[in-house]
């Protein structure tokens, strides 16, 4: 049984999908004005790991991610760099898939952009208008919190504490100082559609409502996003779905908490911005998802040089378990199994169950982690002894199928930072073994060395050499 943390109950809740043996999931997306921050990509890593899990215990899942491609920050960038807004997003958009799968996350079912779901945006505004729960003023459509009863039941904030504690501007055309905006008349400059409003474009929150109804339908399972979103975009999404359709929208909220830099908030102003990009390139895409996994999304992340170093290092000891499996097979025999063996076959399963166990709670990703470093321990002891292939080979399939279930080991663009491909090691490995035959010891610890500055480790055995990256 999967329970979930719900933030509209704040309780974990069974999970009980609205059809049997699939998922609804939609998660929003990033605004397409820059390469994605750090901060982006913990949501794109953690609500992947919750899918990768789901399809594991058997769900089918309809994954949907958006693209916010029409924002003033966007129309703001592409004035100021001059170039066309769909030319600024369209290479927005190819570098965040781009980044998205250098973090091993899969492809989404659907990844749809506001500027080509305006037909449906369109329709739910008119829908709400005929309903009454949005009036226009102005070529302006808002949406009329006071028709909506729920309204704040996601944040657990009373409308009348916000009308009374809000900052907000003076706004005479509003009828309530909570009312936002579905459609926006068009300014100088700015791109535009047509709409019985008048020329014009949509509010930020409508988007999100419309094209989940479009690709998942009226009510789904999973809507998830970072904290920062819960008010007022995931409230408000809600308060439009649910008063458009007539219907309940999401069955569980998932949220994921915010990611720090050095114990402060990120922010331009501080100076400590990150681009995922710029740590990628540093500490490797695959040490920044092993990173966001190794806590709970839903506690508070902080991001140090320190920190990356100390995850490198975690999952290194996880590469090396495998590449000392892997060669510790390639150099062993079919034996039997003895009891001792046997034993420790039968023990794999109770790893397995605990691993399961982290992940139907809440898909507690830290726990899992740490079983898998258990794994690898009883694994690096029984692989120092006389091994048997039948074993070998055992341990690796069940490590194999925990570590895939998260997406921790992969082949990242960047894997390892050190210029060199695992083909040119074993050449300049080659080259070490004649300069040793010929006894050019000099050249070989030259070679060593050469080796161990590009981050690679080189362990001489009985069996040939074996190398590690470091």
């Amino acid at each position: 049984m999967i329970k979930i943390y719900n933030t509209l109950t704040k309780n974990k809740e069974e999970l009980i999908p609205l059809t049997p043996n699939e998922i609804k999931m939609y998660v929003c997306g990033p605004t397409v004005y820059n390469l994605i921050h750090i901060g982006n990509a913990r949501p794109y890593i953690v609500f992947d790991a919750v899918r990768r899990y789901l399809e594991e215990v058997g769900y089918d899942v309809i994954y949907v991610q958006n693209f916010t491609d029409v924002d003033d920050k966007i129309i703001h960038k592409a004035n100021v760099e001059h170039r066309d807004t769909m030319e600024l997003v369209d290479y927005y958009i190819e570098e965040t898939l781009k980044d998205a799968k250098n973090l091993n996350v899969k492809p989404a079912t659907f990844n749809p952009r506001v500027t080509s779901e305006m037909k449906e945006i369109i329709q739910m505004i008119e829908t709400l208008v005929e309903k009454q729960a949005a009036y226009h003023v102005n070529g302006t459509v808002y949406f009329d919190t006071t028709k909506f009863e729920g309204y704040g039941k996601l944040s657990k904030k009373v409308l009348e504490e916000l009308e009374a504690g809000a900052r907000i501007e003076v706004n005479t055309e509003k009828k309530n100082p909570m009312d936002f905006v579905l459609w926006k008349p068009k300014k100088l400059n700015e791109p535009y559609w047509e709409s019985p409003w008048g020329q014009g474009r949509p509010g930020w929150h409508i988007e999100c409502s419309a094209m989940s109804k479009k690709y998942l339908g009226e009510q789904i399972d999973i809507h998830a996003g970072g904290e920062d979103l819960v008010f007022p975009h995931h409230e408000n999404e809600i308060a439009q779905s649910e008063a458009a359709n007539g219907k309940a929208f999401a069955t569980y909220w998932m949220h994921n908490s915010f990611l720090n830099i050095d114990n402060k908030k990120m922010s331009k102003s501080l100076g400590n911005f990150k681009l995922l990009r710029e740590i990628g390139d540093a500490f490797g895409y695959d040490t920044v998802r092993f990173f966001m996994l190794s806590a709970h999304y839903r506690s508070p992340l902080n991001f140090s040089a320190d920190l990356m170093k100390a995850s490198a290092q975690g999952l290194l000891r996880i590469k090396n378990c495998l590449e000392d499996l892997e060669f510790a097979i390639k150099n062993s025999k079919d034996q039997d199994v003895t009891v001792a063996e046997q034993t420790l076959i039968d023990s794999l399963s109770l790893y397995n169950a605990r691993f399961y166990d982290a992940m139907n709670d809440d898909f507690n990703t830290a726990d899992a982690i740490s079983i898998i470093f258990e794994l690898v321990k009883l694994t690096n002891t029984y692989v120092k002894n006389d091994s048997n292939k039948v074993v070998l080979i055992t341990l690796k399939q069940n490590l194999c199928k925990l570590i895939d279930i998260l997406g921790i080991i992969y082949e990242a663009q960047d894997d390892a930072n050190t210029g060199l491909s695992d083909a040119e090691i074993l050449e300049y490995i080659d080259e070490r073994a004649k300069a040793k035959k010929n006894k050019d010891f000099a050249k070989a610890d030259e070679i060593r060395a050469f080796l161990e500055e590009h981050g690679i480790q080189i362990k001489d055995t009985r069996e040939g050499v074996q190398f590690k990256r470091v």
